[in-house]
Protein backbone atom coordinates (compact mmCIF):
# COMPACT_ATOMS: atom_id res chain seq x y z
CA UNK A 1 0.00 0.00 0.00
CA UNK A 2 1.39 3.39 -1.01
CA UNK A 3 2.08 6.17 1.47
CA UNK A 4 0.44 9.28 0.03
CA UNK A 5 2.50 12.44 0.57
CA UNK A 6 0.85 15.79 -0.09
CA UNK A 7 3.16 18.64 -1.09
CA UNK A 8 1.69 22.14 -1.06
CA UNK A 9 3.30 24.40 -3.68
CA UNK A 10 4.96 23.73 -7.05
CA UNK A 11 7.85 26.15 -6.81
CA UNK A 12 11.43 24.82 -6.72
CA UNK A 13 11.00 23.55 -3.15
CA UNK A 14 7.87 21.56 -3.97
CA UNK A 15 9.40 20.09 -7.12
CA UNK A 16 12.63 18.95 -5.49
CA UNK A 17 10.70 17.52 -2.52
CA UNK A 18 8.52 15.50 -4.91
CA UNK A 19 11.52 14.22 -6.88
CA UNK A 20 13.43 13.29 -3.71
CA UNK A 21 10.47 11.35 -2.30
CA UNK A 22 9.96 9.47 -5.57
CA UNK A 23 13.59 8.38 -5.76
CA UNK A 24 13.67 7.41 -2.07
CA UNK A 25 10.56 5.22 -2.25
CA UNK A 26 11.13 1.59 -1.21
CA UNK A 27 9.00 -1.40 -0.26
CA UNK A 28 9.12 -0.31 3.38
CA UNK A 29 8.56 3.35 2.53
CA UNK A 30 6.34 3.45 -0.59
CA UNK A 31 6.17 7.24 -0.88
CA UNK A 32 3.51 8.36 -3.36
CA UNK A 33 3.81 12.16 -3.58
CA UNK A 34 1.43 14.60 -5.24
CA UNK A 35 1.87 18.37 -5.53
CA UNK A 36 -1.04 20.78 -5.12
CA UNK A 37 -0.48 24.18 -6.76
CA UNK A 38 -3.10 26.95 -6.75
CA UNK A 39 -1.67 28.73 -9.81
CA UNK A 40 -1.99 27.61 -13.45
CA UNK A 41 1.72 26.90 -13.82
CA UNK A 42 4.72 25.84 -11.77
CA UNK A 43 7.47 28.21 -10.64
CA UNK A 44 5.96 29.99 -7.65
CA UNK A 45 7.54 33.36 -6.90
CA UNK A 46 9.87 33.09 -9.89
CA UNK A 47 6.85 32.85 -12.19
CA UNK A 48 4.18 34.99 -10.53
CA UNK A 49 6.15 37.70 -8.76
CA UNK A 50 8.71 38.32 -11.49
CA UNK A 51 9.29 41.57 -13.36
CA UNK A 52 11.00 42.96 -16.42
CA UNK A 53 14.82 42.64 -16.50
CA UNK A 54 14.89 40.56 -13.30
CA UNK A 55 17.74 38.08 -12.95
CA UNK A 56 18.74 35.69 -10.22
CA UNK A 57 21.44 37.11 -7.98
CA UNK A 58 22.58 33.60 -7.08
CA UNK A 59 24.71 31.77 -9.62
CA UNK A 60 23.59 28.77 -11.68
CA UNK A 61 26.40 26.77 -10.02
CA UNK A 62 24.78 27.22 -6.63
CA UNK A 63 21.10 27.47 -7.58
CA UNK A 64 20.82 24.48 -9.92
CA UNK A 65 19.76 21.21 -8.38
CA UNK A 66 22.54 18.69 -7.78
CA UNK A 67 21.81 16.23 -10.60
CA UNK A 68 20.26 18.49 -13.22
CA UNK A 69 22.63 21.18 -14.42
CA UNK A 70 22.78 23.90 -17.04
CA UNK A 71 25.34 23.89 -19.89
CA UNK A 72 28.79 25.36 -19.22
CA UNK A 73 28.11 27.83 -22.01
CA UNK A 74 25.09 29.27 -20.22
CA UNK A 75 25.60 32.58 -18.40
CA UNK A 76 26.18 32.36 -14.66
CA UNK A 77 23.03 34.26 -13.71
CA UNK A 78 19.67 33.34 -15.19
CA UNK A 79 16.76 35.60 -15.92
CA UNK A 80 13.61 34.64 -14.05
CA UNK A 81 12.05 33.41 -17.31
CA UNK A 82 15.07 31.17 -17.91
CA UNK A 83 14.85 29.79 -14.40
CA UNK A 84 11.16 28.92 -14.78
CA UNK A 85 12.06 27.14 -18.04
CA UNK A 86 14.76 25.28 -16.10
CA UNK A 87 12.14 24.17 -13.54
CA UNK A 88 9.85 22.96 -16.33
CA UNK A 89 12.73 20.96 -17.83
CA UNK A 90 13.49 19.56 -14.38
CA UNK A 91 9.89 18.41 -13.98
CA UNK A 92 9.99 16.77 -17.41
CA UNK A 93 13.38 15.10 -16.89
CA UNK A 94 12.31 13.45 -13.64
CA UNK A 95 8.73 12.71 -14.79
CA UNK A 96 7.03 14.92 -12.22
CA UNK A 97 4.21 16.36 -14.34
CA UNK A 98 1.83 13.50 -13.62
CA UNK A 99 2.30 14.26 -9.92
CA UNK A 100 1.49 17.97 -10.19
CA UNK A 101 -2.11 19.16 -9.83
CA UNK A 102 -2.37 22.75 -11.07
CA UNK A 103 -5.20 25.18 -10.22
CA UNK A 104 -5.79 23.33 -6.94
CA UNK A 105 -5.97 25.61 -3.92
CA UNK A 106 -5.50 24.14 -0.44
CA UNK A 107 -8.16 25.62 1.85
CA UNK A 108 -7.80 23.54 5.01
CA UNK A 109 -5.41 21.10 6.64
CA UNK A 110 -6.52 19.38 9.82
CA UNK A 111 -5.41 16.58 12.09
CA UNK A 112 -7.26 13.31 11.57
CA UNK A 113 -8.44 11.84 14.90
CA UNK A 114 -7.30 8.41 13.63
CA UNK A 115 -3.85 9.75 12.76
CA UNK A 116 -2.35 11.59 9.82
CA UNK A 117 -3.66 14.71 8.11
CA UNK A 118 -6.71 15.66 6.09
CA UNK A 119 -5.93 18.06 3.25
CA UNK A 120 -8.88 19.81 1.62
CA UNK A 121 -8.53 21.69 -1.66
CA UNK A 122 -10.73 23.28 -4.32
CA UNK A 123 -10.31 23.44 -8.08
CA UNK A 124 -10.91 26.33 -10.43
CA UNK A 125 -14.30 26.18 -12.09
CA UNK A 126 -14.17 24.97 -15.67
CA UNK A 127 -16.95 27.35 -16.74
CA UNK A 128 -15.32 30.34 -14.96
CA UNK A 129 -11.59 29.99 -14.19
CA UNK A 130 -11.70 33.21 -12.16
CA UNK A 131 -13.73 31.40 -9.47
CA UNK A 132 -13.19 28.33 -7.34
CA UNK A 133 -15.51 25.36 -6.90
CA UNK A 134 -17.68 25.58 -3.80
CA UNK A 135 -17.13 21.93 -2.87
CA UNK A 136 -13.75 20.87 -1.54
CA UNK A 137 -11.96 17.59 -2.20
CA UNK A 138 -10.27 16.00 0.82
CA UNK A 139 -7.22 13.73 0.81
CA UNK A 140 -5.92 11.79 3.79
CA UNK A 141 -2.14 11.68 4.04
CA UNK A 142 0.32 10.42 6.65
CA UNK A 143 2.99 12.83 5.43
CA UNK A 144 2.74 16.51 4.56
CA UNK A 145 5.28 18.97 3.09
CA UNK A 146 4.53 22.70 3.09
CA UNK A 147 6.52 24.26 0.24
CA UNK A 148 4.62 27.50 -0.37
CA UNK A 149 7.74 29.66 0.04
CA UNK A 150 8.82 32.73 1.94
CA UNK A 151 7.61 35.24 -0.64
CA UNK A 152 3.85 34.91 -0.93
CA UNK A 153 1.93 37.20 1.44
CA UNK A 154 3.10 40.84 1.10
CA UNK A 155 4.20 42.69 4.22
CA UNK A 156 2.94 46.30 4.09
CA UNK A 157 3.91 48.46 7.10
CA UNK A 158 1.57 51.17 8.28
CA UNK A 159 2.98 54.69 7.84
CA UNK A 160 0.76 57.46 9.23
CA UNK A 161 -0.64 59.83 6.61
CA UNK A 162 0.34 57.78 3.55
CA UNK A 163 -3.27 58.01 2.36
CA UNK A 164 -2.76 61.78 1.93
CA UNK A 165 -0.72 61.05 -1.20
CA UNK A 166 -3.86 59.72 -2.89
CA UNK A 167 -6.07 62.51 -1.52
CA UNK A 168 -3.84 65.17 -3.04
CA UNK A 169 -3.29 63.37 -6.33
CA UNK A 170 -5.98 60.95 -7.61
CA UNK A 171 -3.52 59.66 -10.22
CA UNK A 172 -0.93 58.69 -7.60
CA UNK A 173 -0.40 55.02 -6.83
CA UNK A 174 0.70 52.90 -3.90
CA UNK A 175 1.53 49.23 -4.41
CA UNK A 176 3.67 46.39 -3.09
CA UNK A 177 6.70 45.35 -5.12
CA UNK A 178 4.95 42.05 -5.92
CA UNK A 179 2.74 44.11 -8.27
CA UNK A 180 5.68 45.68 -10.11
CA UNK A 181 6.12 44.30 -13.63
CA UNK A 182 7.79 46.79 -16.00
CA UNK A 183 9.47 50.18 -16.41
CA UNK A 184 6.24 51.62 -17.81
CA UNK A 185 4.97 51.80 -14.23
CA UNK A 186 7.93 54.05 -13.30
CA UNK A 187 8.42 56.38 -16.25
CA UNK A 188 8.02 60.08 -15.43
CA UNK A 189 7.10 59.42 -11.79
CA UNK A 190 8.29 60.87 -8.50
CA UNK A 191 8.99 57.60 -6.75
CA UNK A 192 9.43 56.67 -3.10
CA UNK A 193 10.66 53.09 -2.60
CA UNK A 194 10.37 51.62 0.88
CA UNK A 195 12.98 48.94 1.47
CA UNK A 196 16.57 48.33 0.39
CA UNK A 197 16.44 44.60 -0.15
CA UNK A 198 17.34 43.20 -3.53
CA UNK A 199 13.92 43.97 -5.04
CA UNK A 200 13.98 47.55 -3.74
CA UNK A 201 17.45 48.06 -5.22
CA UNK A 202 16.32 46.56 -8.53
CA UNK A 203 13.35 48.91 -8.73
CA UNK A 204 15.55 51.91 -7.89
CA UNK A 205 17.83 51.00 -10.79
CA UNK A 206 14.90 50.39 -13.12
CA UNK A 207 13.45 53.77 -12.11
CA UNK A 208 16.67 55.51 -13.11
CA UNK A 209 16.70 53.70 -16.44
CA UNK A 210 12.99 54.34 -17.04
CA UNK A 211 13.41 58.11 -16.79
CA UNK A 212 11.74 58.73 -13.46
CA UNK A 213 11.64 62.37 -12.39
CA UNK A 214 12.79 61.59 -8.86
CA UNK A 215 13.72 58.47 -6.88
CA UNK A 216 14.03 58.26 -3.11
CA UNK A 217 15.04 54.88 -1.70
CA UNK A 218 14.29 54.35 1.99
CA UNK A 219 16.27 52.08 4.29
CA UNK A 220 15.33 51.18 7.86
CA UNK A 221 18.78 50.50 9.23
CA UNK A 222 21.17 50.14 6.30
CA UNK A 223 22.28 47.27 4.10
CA UNK A 224 25.40 45.39 2.99
CA UNK A 225 25.94 45.74 -0.75
CA UNK A 226 28.04 43.45 -2.94
CA UNK A 227 27.84 42.69 -6.66
CA UNK A 228 26.68 39.21 -7.63
CA UNK A 229 29.94 38.76 -9.54
CA UNK A 230 33.38 40.29 -9.07
CA UNK A 231 33.93 43.27 -11.38
CA UNK A 232 37.07 44.86 -12.81
CA UNK A 233 39.53 46.67 -10.56
CA UNK A 234 43.03 48.14 -10.73
CA UNK A 235 46.03 48.14 -8.37
CA UNK A 236 48.96 50.54 -8.80
CA UNK A 237 47.79 51.28 -12.32
CA UNK A 238 47.56 47.62 -13.35
CA UNK A 239 44.08 46.66 -14.49
CA UNK A 240 42.57 43.32 -13.58
CA UNK A 241 39.82 42.66 -16.08
CA UNK A 242 37.74 39.55 -16.46
CA UNK A 243 35.59 38.66 -19.45
CA UNK A 244 33.99 35.96 -17.33
CA UNK A 245 33.75 37.30 -13.75
CA UNK A 246 33.47 34.81 -10.90
CA UNK A 247 30.12 34.66 -9.04
CA UNK A 248 30.63 35.89 -5.51
CA UNK A 249 28.62 33.04 -3.97
CA UNK A 250 31.15 30.50 -5.26
CA UNK A 251 34.18 31.98 -3.49
CA UNK A 252 33.85 30.43 -0.01
CA UNK A 253 35.94 27.26 0.26
CA UNK A 254 35.07 24.01 2.00
CA UNK A 255 38.14 22.69 3.79
CA UNK A 256 38.45 24.21 7.26
CA UNK A 257 35.35 26.33 6.64
CA UNK A 258 32.61 23.67 6.53
CA UNK A 259 34.58 20.40 6.43
CA UNK A 260 36.74 19.42 9.42
CA UNK A 261 35.55 22.15 11.76
CA UNK A 262 36.11 21.72 15.48
CA UNK A 263 32.95 22.12 17.61
CA UNK A 264 34.42 25.09 19.53
CA UNK A 265 35.29 26.88 16.29
CA UNK A 266 31.77 26.29 14.99
CA UNK A 267 30.10 27.40 18.21
CA UNK A 268 32.14 30.61 18.55
CA UNK A 269 31.50 31.65 14.91
CA UNK A 270 35.10 32.83 14.88
CA UNK A 271 35.38 31.92 11.18
CA UNK A 272 32.69 34.47 10.34
CA UNK A 273 34.28 37.21 12.44
CA UNK A 274 37.76 36.64 11.01
CA UNK A 275 36.54 36.65 7.42
CA UNK A 276 34.55 39.84 8.11
CA UNK A 277 37.65 41.52 9.56
CA UNK A 278 39.76 40.62 6.52
CA UNK A 279 37.09 41.49 3.95
CA UNK A 280 36.49 44.93 5.46
CA UNK A 281 40.19 45.81 5.19
CA UNK A 282 40.43 44.51 1.63
CA UNK A 283 37.35 46.53 0.66
CA UNK A 284 38.82 49.70 2.18
CA UNK A 285 42.03 49.29 0.19
CA UNK A 286 40.22 48.41 -3.01
CA UNK A 287 37.19 50.73 -2.93
CA UNK A 288 37.87 53.30 -0.20
CA UNK A 289 35.07 52.13 2.09
CA UNK A 290 34.47 49.06 4.21
CA UNK A 291 30.69 49.48 4.59
CA UNK A 292 30.24 47.25 1.53
CA UNK A 293 31.74 46.82 -1.91
CA UNK A 294 32.11 50.39 -3.17
CA UNK A 295 29.26 51.39 -0.85
CA UNK A 296 29.57 54.98 0.41
CA UNK A 297 26.23 55.38 2.14
CA UNK A 298 23.57 53.19 3.76
CA UNK A 299 26.13 51.52 6.00
CA UNK A 300 24.99 49.24 8.79
CA UNK A 301 25.80 49.88 12.41
CA UNK A 302 29.27 48.48 13.22
CA UNK A 303 27.87 45.76 15.46
CA UNK A 304 25.72 44.42 12.56
CA UNK A 305 28.21 44.74 9.72
CA UNK A 306 29.23 41.29 8.53
CA UNK A 307 28.15 37.88 7.25
CA UNK A 308 27.20 36.76 10.75
CA UNK A 309 24.33 39.26 10.95
CA UNK A 310 22.71 40.20 7.65
CA UNK A 311 21.61 39.03 4.24
CA UNK A 312 24.06 40.15 1.61
CA UNK A 313 22.40 42.44 -0.94
CA UNK A 314 23.69 41.31 -4.34
CA UNK A 315 21.53 43.65 -6.40
CA UNK A 316 24.33 46.17 -6.82
CA UNK A 317 23.29 47.96 -10.04
CA UNK A 318 21.77 51.01 -8.33
CA UNK A 319 24.85 51.77 -6.22
CA UNK A 320 26.50 54.20 -8.72
CA UNK A 321 23.34 56.34 -8.61
CA UNK A 322 23.18 56.15 -4.81
CA UNK A 323 26.90 56.84 -4.27
CA UNK A 324 27.14 60.04 -6.35
CA UNK A 325 26.57 62.61 -3.59
CA UNK A 326 28.76 60.74 -1.09
CA UNK A 327 31.77 59.27 -2.83
CA UNK A 328 34.82 61.29 -1.80
CA UNK A 329 38.21 59.71 -2.37
CA UNK A 330 41.57 61.37 -3.00
CA UNK A 331 42.85 60.98 -6.57
CA UNK A 332 46.07 59.33 -5.43
CA UNK A 333 44.06 56.61 -3.67
CA UNK A 334 42.14 55.99 -6.87
CA UNK A 335 45.49 55.53 -8.59
CA UNK A 336 46.64 53.04 -5.99
CA UNK A 337 43.42 51.05 -6.29
CA UNK A 338 40.06 51.48 -7.93
CA UNK A 339 37.00 49.30 -8.24
CA UNK A 340 34.76 49.79 -11.27
CA UNK A 341 31.02 49.32 -11.01
CA UNK A 342 29.75 48.26 -14.46
CA UNK A 343 27.02 50.90 -14.65
CA UNK A 344 28.98 53.89 -13.31
CA UNK A 345 28.77 55.97 -16.48
CA UNK A 346 25.61 54.64 -18.12
CA UNK A 347 22.85 56.74 -16.56
CA UNK A 348 20.43 58.29 -19.06
CA UNK A 349 21.12 61.53 -17.18
CA UNK A 350 24.78 61.79 -16.15
CA UNK A 351 23.91 63.62 -12.92
CA UNK A 352 20.88 61.52 -11.96
CA UNK A 353 20.89 60.47 -8.31
CA UNK A 354 18.90 57.94 -6.36
CA UNK A 355 18.48 59.64 -3.00
CA UNK A 356 18.87 57.43 0.05
CA UNK A 357 16.79 58.22 3.14
CA UNK A 358 15.44 56.69 6.35
CA UNK A 359 11.89 55.33 6.35
CA UNK A 360 9.49 58.29 6.63
CA UNK A 361 7.96 58.75 10.06
CA UNK A 362 4.74 60.10 8.49
CA UNK A 363 3.26 62.08 5.60
CA UNK A 364 1.80 65.56 6.00
CA UNK A 365 -1.70 66.50 4.90
CA UNK A 366 -0.15 67.86 1.73
CA UNK A 367 1.43 64.46 0.96
CA UNK A 368 5.02 65.38 1.83
CA UNK A 369 7.21 62.69 3.37
CA UNK A 370 8.77 63.56 6.74
CA UNK A 371 12.03 61.79 7.54
CA UNK A 372 13.40 61.35 11.08
CA UNK A 373 16.80 62.73 12.05
CA UNK A 374 17.94 60.36 14.77
CA UNK A 375 20.76 61.63 16.97
CA UNK A 376 23.43 59.70 18.82
CA UNK A 377 24.54 60.28 22.43
CA UNK A 378 26.58 63.29 21.33
CA UNK A 379 23.57 64.87 19.60
CA UNK A 380 25.01 64.14 16.16
CA UNK A 381 22.93 62.67 13.32
CA UNK A 382 23.43 58.93 13.03
CA UNK A 383 22.97 58.87 9.25
CA UNK A 384 24.40 61.21 6.64
CA UNK A 385 21.59 60.39 4.20
CA UNK A 386 19.11 61.59 6.86
CA UNK A 387 20.91 64.96 6.97
CA UNK A 388 20.92 65.36 3.20
CA UNK A 389 17.23 64.47 2.75
CA UNK A 390 16.16 67.12 5.31
CA UNK A 391 16.84 69.82 2.75
CA UNK A 392 14.58 68.30 0.12
CA UNK A 393 10.81 68.34 -0.39
CA UNK A 394 9.69 64.80 -1.19
CA UNK A 395 6.11 64.55 -2.44
CA UNK A 396 5.89 61.25 -4.35
CA UNK A 397 3.15 60.27 -6.74
CA UNK A 398 4.22 56.63 -6.62
CA UNK A 399 5.07 54.66 -3.48
CA UNK A 400 6.46 51.14 -3.85
CA UNK A 401 6.47 48.91 -0.78
CA UNK A 402 9.57 46.75 -1.28
CA UNK A 403 9.08 45.63 2.30
CA UNK A 404 9.19 41.89 1.88
CA UNK A 405 6.72 39.24 2.87
CA UNK A 406 5.20 37.68 5.96
CA UNK A 407 4.52 34.07 6.79
CA UNK A 408 0.84 33.25 7.00
CA UNK A 409 -0.76 29.82 6.63
CA UNK A 410 -4.49 30.36 6.77
CA UNK A 411 -5.13 26.78 5.68
CA UNK A 412 -3.40 25.22 8.69
CA UNK A 413 -5.78 24.12 11.43
CA UNK A 414 -5.24 23.55 15.13
CA UNK A 415 -2.33 21.43 16.24
CA UNK A 416 0.13 22.66 13.62
CA UNK A 417 3.12 24.82 14.41
CA UNK A 418 4.74 27.50 12.29
CA UNK A 419 8.15 27.30 10.53
CA UNK A 420 9.73 29.45 13.23
CA UNK A 421 8.84 26.74 15.75
CA UNK A 422 10.48 23.94 13.76
CA UNK A 423 13.10 22.75 16.24
CA UNK A 424 14.45 19.91 14.07
CA UNK A 425 16.85 21.68 11.69
CA UNK A 426 14.23 24.37 10.92
CA UNK A 427 12.27 21.73 8.98
CA UNK A 428 9.87 20.05 11.39
CA UNK A 429 9.23 19.84 15.10
CA UNK A 430 10.24 17.00 17.39
CA UNK A 431 6.65 16.20 18.32
CA UNK A 432 5.58 15.49 14.73
CA UNK A 433 8.24 14.86 12.09
CA UNK A 434 5.61 13.77 9.55
CA UNK A 435 4.96 17.45 8.71
CA UNK A 436 7.82 19.37 7.10
CA UNK A 437 8.40 22.98 6.07
CA UNK A 438 10.74 22.92 3.07
CA UNK A 439 12.36 26.16 1.88
CA UNK A 440 11.60 28.33 4.90
CA UNK A 441 15.11 29.45 5.81
CA UNK A 442 16.96 32.24 4.04
CA UNK A 443 20.73 32.18 3.53
CA UNK A 444 22.89 35.22 4.18
CA UNK A 445 24.82 34.42 0.99
CA UNK A 446 23.43 31.64 -1.14
CA UNK A 447 20.15 30.37 -2.58
CA UNK A 448 17.01 28.72 -1.24
CA UNK A 449 16.51 25.97 -3.92
CA UNK A 450 19.68 23.98 -3.06
CA UNK A 451 18.83 24.36 0.62
CA UNK A 452 15.39 22.91 -0.15
CA UNK A 453 17.06 19.95 -1.83
CA UNK A 454 19.23 19.07 1.17
CA UNK A 455 16.24 19.70 3.46
CA UNK A 456 14.19 17.22 1.44
CA UNK A 457 16.95 14.64 1.73
CA UNK A 458 17.16 15.22 5.48
CA UNK A 459 13.38 14.90 5.92
CA UNK A 460 13.23 11.63 3.97
CA UNK A 461 16.13 10.27 6.03
CA UNK A 462 14.30 11.36 9.18
CA UNK A 463 11.13 9.53 8.11
CA UNK A 464 13.24 6.42 7.46
CA UNK A 465 14.98 6.79 10.84
CA UNK A 466 18.35 7.10 9.09
CA UNK A 467 19.49 10.42 10.57
CA UNK A 468 22.55 10.27 12.81
CA UNK A 469 21.45 11.00 16.37
CA UNK A 470 21.79 12.87 18.57
CA UNK A 471 21.86 15.83 16.21
CA UNK A 472 24.89 18.10 16.40
CA UNK A 473 24.39 21.53 17.95
CA UNK A 474 22.99 24.07 15.48
CA UNK A 475 25.66 26.72 14.82
CA UNK A 476 24.36 27.89 11.45
CA UNK A 477 21.86 30.63 12.37
CA UNK A 478 22.68 34.25 11.59
CA UNK A 479 23.04 36.31 14.75
CA UNK A 480 20.03 38.57 15.33
CA UNK A 481 18.59 40.53 18.24
CA UNK A 482 15.27 39.75 19.83
CA UNK A 483 13.47 42.58 18.02
CA UNK A 484 14.49 41.47 14.52
CA UNK A 485 11.57 40.86 12.14
CA UNK A 486 13.37 38.09 10.25
CA UNK A 487 14.83 35.33 12.42
CA UNK A 488 15.10 32.53 9.89
CA UNK A 489 18.48 33.51 8.46
CA UNK A 490 21.23 30.91 8.14
CA UNK A 491 24.77 30.73 6.87
CA UNK A 492 24.36 28.75 3.63
CA UNK A 493 27.51 26.63 3.72
CA UNK A 494 27.30 25.87 7.45
CA UNK A 495 23.63 24.89 7.21
CA UNK A 496 23.84 22.56 4.21
CA UNK A 497 27.03 20.89 5.45
CA UNK A 498 25.39 20.31 8.85
CA UNK A 499 22.43 18.55 7.24
CA UNK A 500 24.79 16.55 5.03
CA UNK A 501 26.67 15.33 8.11
CA UNK A 502 23.35 14.44 9.76
CA UNK A 503 22.43 12.06 6.93
CA UNK A 504 25.89 10.63 6.28
CA UNK A 505 26.36 12.48 2.99
CA UNK A 506 29.42 14.60 3.93
CA UNK A 507 32.49 12.84 2.50
CA UNK A 508 35.83 12.44 4.27
CA UNK A 509 39.01 13.48 2.47
CA UNK A 510 40.55 9.99 2.53
CA UNK A 511 37.27 8.51 1.31
CA UNK A 512 37.15 10.93 -1.61
CA UNK A 513 40.75 10.29 -2.59
CA UNK A 514 40.34 6.50 -2.53
CA UNK A 515 37.12 6.45 -4.57
CA UNK A 516 37.47 9.44 -6.89
CA UNK A 517 41.11 10.55 -6.94
CA UNK A 518 42.81 13.92 -6.69
CA UNK A 519 40.61 15.83 -9.14
CA UNK A 520 37.39 15.48 -7.14
CA UNK A 521 39.30 15.86 -3.86
CA UNK A 522 40.76 19.24 -4.93
CA UNK A 523 37.34 20.41 -6.13
CA UNK A 524 35.81 19.50 -2.79
CA UNK A 525 38.49 21.36 -0.83
CA UNK A 526 38.51 24.51 -2.97
CA UNK A 527 34.83 24.57 -3.92
CA UNK A 528 31.95 26.17 -2.07
CA UNK A 529 29.28 24.03 -0.37
CA UNK A 530 27.70 22.88 -3.63
CA UNK A 531 25.09 20.15 -3.19
CA UNK A 532 26.76 17.78 -5.75
CA UNK A 533 29.55 17.34 -3.16
CA UNK A 534 26.98 15.71 -0.90
CA UNK A 535 25.90 13.27 -3.63
CA UNK A 536 29.30 11.54 -3.75
CA UNK A 537 28.73 9.26 -0.76
CA UNK A 538 25.90 8.24 1.51
CA UNK A 539 22.22 7.47 0.93
CA UNK A 540 21.79 9.92 -1.96
CA UNK A 541 24.92 8.99 -3.89
CA UNK A 542 24.50 9.97 -7.55
CA UNK A 543 26.34 8.56 -10.58
CA UNK A 544 26.34 11.98 -12.28
CA UNK A 545 27.88 13.91 -9.36
CA UNK A 546 31.58 13.14 -10.13
CA UNK A 547 31.30 14.39 -13.72
CA UNK A 548 29.48 17.57 -12.64
CA UNK A 549 32.26 18.25 -10.17
CA UNK A 550 35.06 17.55 -12.67
CA UNK A 551 33.55 19.82 -15.30
CA UNK A 552 31.23 22.61 -14.17
CA UNK A 553 32.48 23.05 -10.60
CA UNK A 554 36.13 22.64 -11.63
CA UNK A 555 35.56 25.38 -14.22
CA UNK A 556 34.20 27.67 -11.50
CA UNK A 557 37.29 27.09 -9.35
CA UNK A 558 39.83 27.56 -12.16
CA UNK A 559 38.14 30.79 -13.27
CA UNK A 560 39.40 32.38 -10.06
CA UNK A 561 42.91 32.13 -11.47
CA UNK A 562 46.10 31.28 -9.61
CA UNK A 563 46.15 34.48 -7.54
CA UNK A 564 42.47 34.16 -6.69
CA UNK A 565 42.81 30.57 -5.55
CA UNK A 566 45.83 31.42 -3.44
CA UNK A 567 44.28 34.51 -1.84
CA UNK A 568 40.68 33.30 -1.49
CA UNK A 569 41.33 29.56 -1.25
CA UNK A 570 44.69 28.33 -0.07
CA UNK A 571 45.51 31.02 2.51
CA UNK A 572 42.09 30.88 4.26
CA UNK A 573 42.18 27.07 4.20
CA UNK A 574 45.62 26.89 5.81
CA UNK A 575 44.65 29.48 8.43
CA UNK A 576 41.36 27.78 9.35
CA UNK A 577 42.99 24.35 9.47
CA UNK A 578 45.59 25.73 11.88
CA UNK A 579 42.81 27.28 13.96
CA UNK A 580 40.86 24.00 14.06
CA UNK A 581 43.99 22.01 14.84
CA UNK A 582 44.82 24.36 17.71
CA UNK A 583 41.28 23.97 19.07
CA UNK A 584 41.57 20.18 18.78
CA UNK A 585 44.84 20.09 20.75
CA UNK A 586 43.47 22.49 23.39
CA UNK A 587 40.38 20.33 23.75
CA UNK A 588 42.46 17.17 24.03
CA UNK A 589 44.66 18.67 26.71
CA UNK A 590 41.71 20.05 28.71
CA UNK A 591 39.58 16.88 28.55
CA UNK A 592 42.28 14.24 28.32
CA UNK A 593 40.54 12.65 25.35
CA UNK A 594 39.94 13.09 21.67
CA UNK A 595 37.43 15.78 20.74
CA UNK A 596 34.83 14.74 18.23
CA UNK A 597 35.43 16.45 14.91
CA UNK A 598 32.36 17.81 13.18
Amino acid sequence: MSAKVVIVGAGPSGLVACKTLLEAATHDFPFDPIVLEQEDDIGGTFRYRSYENATLVSSKQLTSFSDFRLPLSHSDHLTLEEYVDYLRDYASHFHLWSRIYLACKVVNISKDPQGGNNVSYVRKRKDNPAEWDSEAITIHTPYLAICTGLHVVPHVPDIPGVENILKNNPEAKLFHSSEYKSRNQLRGKKILILGTGETGMDIAYESAKAGAKEVVLCSRAGFLSFPKALNDFSLLGFKFESKNPVPIDSLITNLGETAYVHPWVAKSHIRWFISDFVIKRVLWVLTGTQAGCNQWVGELEPERLGRAYVFLNKSHKAMPYINRPYRRRPAFMDYLSRYSDPDEDMSPQTDFTVELAPFPSHFTEGGRAVFPLDLDKRSRPKRKDAVRIQGKVVKPNLVVYATGYKQEFGFLGEGYKMPGEADVRNICWSGDTSVAFIGFVRPGVGAIPPISEIQSMFWVSLLKDQVHKPLRAAHYHLLVNENARIKYGVDHSTYVSTLAKDIGAAPGLRELWREYGWHVLLCYCFGAAFIPFYRLVGPYKSPVAPMIIKTELWDTITRRGLIGNVMMGLIPMVFYLMLNTGAWFADRISTGGLAAQE
